[in-house]
């Protein structure tokens, strides 16, 4: 045990931190723990404090874990004996989640790990247990992917390069004829786990880790390792966030929104974000986890009746597909919804500002795995500010606090004219994730994108989806054009807080890559 404490438990409605101890739990922990205290449903588990990672990166892994590991164990025991599971069993096997918490909020700037815990032996009693051999082997796919890429370093090795494991994916779908993951069964995804090990021992030279202990300090240290990755060292100094306030590391008993279609998984908003209406609005997946709807690999289904039929009518779908194909929560789950609802309303007036949140539905029962101070356009800050000036949620003085100045800039920004607008040629439609108009050449990658804007052109960065490695290209684009995701995607968050406009989902656009073409309704569009 070391003198100065490093991990606070949460959990069963106790926890030994609060909201107000972010600098030491990271945003994320101090508001699991404070939502813990309110009587919100949040998976049990454990922080280990921002200390530890300023610690790690001055005195290195094995230093760290010997301060760390009587506490970690004890932490875990924690989370056993109130999910009545235990962590590397074959028979009940306990999963966890290891995910990073900055004290400011870094939106996919930093690495997350679901379904921690899983091997060729405890997968069988997860299949046992569960009854559902599909979902086992689909979580087990996923953790060998996620930790394959962020512990083990299996990236694309260049730009043009896709993602190696969406590359295996891919093929196999091609091969057994379908387009959906969901399409994909039980023995395709076990095929999938194989396929990945393979590819990762002959990339890296090194095998998968079965053991669960040898598994979790690989995803904890990676975690404290990515406070320090590219991506988060630019975006500190895009938002003037100190170098050295380092990232807490949040490890919960894992949920799971991908047991069938009774489970779900998603992202909301208590207003929107693009224009500060006081509206609850955000995204969901049925049979999917919660890294699927914020990185847009599947366009998601809107939270509300009233977000699905607006959505529907930018879509240009009627309200019998809309109703038939594209349910919202509120249709699709009422109760669940119901429950979303309040929770939501509690959390707004508690924080007393528009909340961003993050939920798990498991077999029709609700958990919550975020909350936190929602980014949001300059327009939306000053309505939203305003609004809850007139609701008597804040004071006049708190409002004004609230403005942050290079935001009012964005108040400023270009919009399309009336007469502009009316002679348009549309091309493609998408969601309007960030508002204001852009226009510039069409470029693909993001470090051409700060190449050409170095050189004085403006340029629109067009990606399938972007990724947090896509960063510096963002911040040098007039607007952001992605053929896939939602409102809540990280395109979307990400160019909310810098201000840029950005459409997401334009589901007719195919982007080629390798050949820098992008093409829609039969129209192709060069590079520049």
């Amino acid at each position: 045990m070391s003198a100065t404490k490093y991990v606070y438990l949460f959990g069963n409605g106790k926890a030994e931190g609060n909201a107000e101890m972010k600098d030491l739990l990271g945003g994320k922990g101090a508001n699991l723990a404070e939502m813990d205290l309110i009587g919100i449903p949040v998976p049990p588990g454990f922080t280990i404090t921002t200390e530890a990672c300023i610690a790690y990166t001055k005195y290195g892994t094995a230093k760290i874990k010997e301060l760390l590991e009587d506490d970690v164990k004890a932490a875990m025991k924690h989370i056993e004996d109130i999910m009545q599971m235990q962590f590397g069993s074959n028979e009940n096997p306990l999963l966890v989640s290891v995910r990073s918490g900055a004290r400011a909020s870094m939106p996919g700037m930093m690495d997350t790990i679901l379904n921690l815990g899983l091997n060729d032996n405890s997968i069988q009693g997860l299949i046992k247990k569960t009854q559902n051999e599909r979902f086992a082997w689909d979580s087990y796919r996923r953790f060998v992917q996620m930790y394959g890429d962020v512990v083990m370093g299996l990236k694309p090795e260049n730009k043009e390069d896709l993602d190696p494991f969406e590359v295996i994916m891919d093929s196999l779908k091609k091969e057994r004829g379908i387009t959906s993951d969901l399409e994909l069964t039980a023995s395709d995804l076990k095929e999938l786990v194989y396929l990945f090990k393979r590819a990762i021992k002959e990339r890296t030279g090194k095998d998968f880790p079965d053991d669960p202990w040898e598994q979790l300090w690989g995803a904890i240290f990676a975690v404290f390792d990515s406070w320090n990755n590219p991506r988060a060292i630019f975006y500190r100094k895009l938002h003037n966030i100190p170098d050295d306030w380092g990232t807490a590391v949040n490890v919960q008993a894992m949920v799971f929104g991908n047991m069938g279609n009774n489970s779900a998984t998603g992202v909301a908003f208590t207003r929107d974000a693009a224009t500060g209406e006081h509206l609850f609005n955000g995204e969901y997946l049925i049979n999917a986890q919660g890294e699927d709807v914020v990185a847009g690999i599947r366009t998601p289904l809107q939270i509300t009746k009233i977000g699905s039929q607006r959505w529907a009518a930018l879509a240009g779908i009627s309200e019998e597909e809309r109703v038939a194909k594209y349910p919202s929560l509120e249709e699709a789950m009422p109760e669940v919804y119901k429950q979303l609802f309040e929770i939501q309303k509690k959390l707004e007036e508690h924080a007393k500002d528009m909340q961003d949140l993050e939920f798990t539905i498991q077999e029709g029962r609700l958990w919550l795995l975020q909350t936190r101070t929602g980014k949001r356009t300059g327009f939306a800050m000053v309505k939203i500010a305003m609004d809850m000036v007139r609701e008597g949620l804040i004071d006049e003085k708190t409002a004004l606090l609230r403005m942050e100045p290079n935001k009012l800039d964005e108040l400023l920004h270009p919009v399309f004219s009336q007469e502009g607008l009316a002679k348009a040629k549309e091309i493609a439609k998408g969601l309007p994730a960030s508002p204001g108009a852009a226009t510039g050449q069409i470029v693909f990658f993001a470090e051409d994108a700060e190449a050409w804007a170095a050189q004085g052109k403006k340029v629109i960065l067009c990606r399938l989806e972007t990724s947090p490695e896509d960063l510096r290209g963002m911040a040098v684009a007039q607007g952001i054009l992605t053929a896939r995701g939602g409102m809540t995607s990280h395109a979307a968050v990400v160019a909310r807080g810098m201000g840029k406009c950005c459409v997401t989902g334009a589901g007719s656009i195919v982007i080629d890559y390798k050949n820098r073409t992008m093409t829609t309704r039969g129209k192709t569009y060069h590079e520049g």
